[in-house]
């Protein structure tokens, strides 16, 4: 395992900011890490990188304790923290060269090139970083994170405030990262989650709430599956709950509805004598997937 957690907890006087957490990544494996503002994400992040330490539990990293062996779990983690910190007077390459300084890179100069080209910051090799955009900034953090060839990457929020070509030239670059790498990505986007991640991990008031494949995350909710329904009349979630099959009922906006439904349970049939016998004109029924923001906010609701 590239990554290892075993019931870890960190205590700030009364509070249990991560509770008892327990989880694995391995090697080429992107890890959606989400969780509401206060969970335990940065706190965990943050052990895991050796900027504080653990009241109880143990983390790894490639096989080395954060605690007994600090200087070699830094050695195998690149990070990119939310507030991007980078020198803003100096130049993309001039940055990187000193990044490379700090590591004692034997060969700076051939793997600053690398890192340059992998990051797609060619062009802008030679700008202040201070006048590159917010999505060149992101890249010069992330080429800063691998400069050193790390085995774990660990990137939060890398996403926020980009325009939606920079989201998709970024979430490229993360999934090539993930092919060889272990990330754990922290983001707030679930569309990013559900487009870069192949596992998903949620935590809520520091306890781990899920942890399962993308296409897994529907079976740890309540069971039923979700139709929307449209009526052109006013209807009302009493008389539509009344429906057979049907377990609640939620207004979305005017005459639509989204409806919790049995599993295996047909009742479109029984939707439509429902519109019949109430005088309402169905205008749309369309069966509706469960997504990995149903599911966060299901898990971390109070």
């Amino acid at each position: 395992m590239s990554v290892k957690i075993n019931q870890l907890t960190k205590i700030y006087g009364q509070q249990r900011a991560v509770d008892n957490l327990s989880f694995s990544v391995e090697k080429g494996e992107i890890l959606g890490f989400l969780g509401p503002n206060g969970a335990g994400k940065t706190t965990t992040m943050k052990i895991l990188t050796c900027f504080i330490p653990q009241t109880e539990g143990t983390a790894e990293v490639c096989g080395y304790d954060t605690v007994t062996s600090p200087t070699e779990v830094r050695s195998q983690i690149g990070y990119l923290p939310e507030h991007n910190p980078l020198y803003k007077d100096m130049y993309v390459r001039e940055y990187l060269r000193f990044v490379a300084g700090l590591h004692k890179l034997k060969k700076a100069r051939s793997r600053v090139d690398e890192m340059i080209e992998q990051t797609g910051l060619t062009i802008e090799q030679n700008k202040l970083i201070g006048a590159l955009s917010k999505g060149y900034r992101q890249r010069v953090g992330l080429a800063q994170a691998m400069l050193h060839d790390p085995q774990v990457l660990i990137l939060d929020e890398p996403t926020s405030g980009l325009d939606p070509n920079q989201l998709v030239e970024i979430r490229q670059l993360i999934k090539n990262i993930g092919d060889e790498k272990t990330v754990i990505f922290s983001t707030h986007i679930m569309q990013e989650v559900q487009a870069i991640c192949d596992r998903v991990l949620i935590i809520n008031k520091g306890k781990a709430v899920a942890n399962e494949k993308i296409d897994a995350l529907q079976s740890i909710v309540s069971s039923g599956l979700t139709i929307v329904v449209e009526f052109k009349e006013k209807a009302t979630a009493d008389l539509l709950e009344k429906i057979a099959g049907v377990k609640s009922a939620q207004n979305i906006n005017r005459g639509k509805w989204e409806l919790l439904v049995e599993d295996q349970h047909d009742v479109r049939e029984a939707i439509f004598k429902f519109a019949v016998n109430n005088n309402l004109t169905l205008l749309g029924m369309q069966k509706q997937e469960r997504s990995v923001e149903n599911v966060f906010q299901e898990l971390t609701k109070e």
